[in-house]
């Protein structure tokens, strides 16, 4: 079992809301960061810890710089 940081789950919540802001699909923000659609949604949960290369292409798919992700 994998376990999750407290800072994954901050970031997870934070992922989720800003794509709702963005009206995106996890399947547009998947495929625009080149990731599985499934694991987005297991980070947005909490449940996976994303990688930094993922963070980072969760944030280039969002237009946003990575530090926000972390707000």
């Amino acid at each position: 079992m994998v376990q999750v940081t407290s800072q994954s789950k901050k970031v997870a919540k934070r992922l989720k809301e800003l794509r709702e802001k963005k009206k995106i699909t996890q399947e547009e923000l998947a495929l625009e960061a080149g990731i599985n659609r499934a694991y987005v949604g297991y980070i947005e949960r909490g449940e996976r810890n994303p990688s930094t290369e993922v963070i980072s292409k969760l944030a280039r798919a969002l237009k946003i710089p990575v530090y926000e992700l972390f707000k």
